[in-house]
């Protein structure tokens, strides 16, 4: 079985002008849209059971982005994601756990 996976969206879009604000908003729902949750202002995180769903999503990714604007996307392991480190002021708090499998039948 391969290793899940957590993909890291980070991105810098313009928002001078109007338009601007509302294509980087545009940008961010879609990421909600897509099951991305909000870790920072301009990073956001989703989990996966394996990297074949990371491809899949990568189109969306790249066809959103705004005219001058940056996006990264990060691959990180399941393990690695564990490992990290969060504070909140000066105390550390847990990091998310993978999110539960979803239950079709119970």
């Amino acid at each position: 079985m391969a290793d899940s996976m957590w993909l890291l969206v980070m991105f810098d879009l313009p928002v001078t002008t109007k338009e601007q604000r509302r294509l980087a908003s545009q940008y961010r729902n879609m990421l909600l849209d897509l099951g991305f949750s909000q870790v920072q202002y301009s990073v956001y995180s989703k989990y996966f059971i394996n990297a074949t769903g990371i491809r899949r999503i990568l189109t969306p990714l790249k066809s959103y982005i705004p005219d001058m604007g940056e996006v990264r996307a990060l691959r990180i392991t399941d393990e690695q994601w564990a490992g990290t480190f969060r504070w909140y002021g000066p105390n550390e708090i847990q990091v998310e756990n993978r999110p539960p499998q979803l239950a079709l039948f119970e």
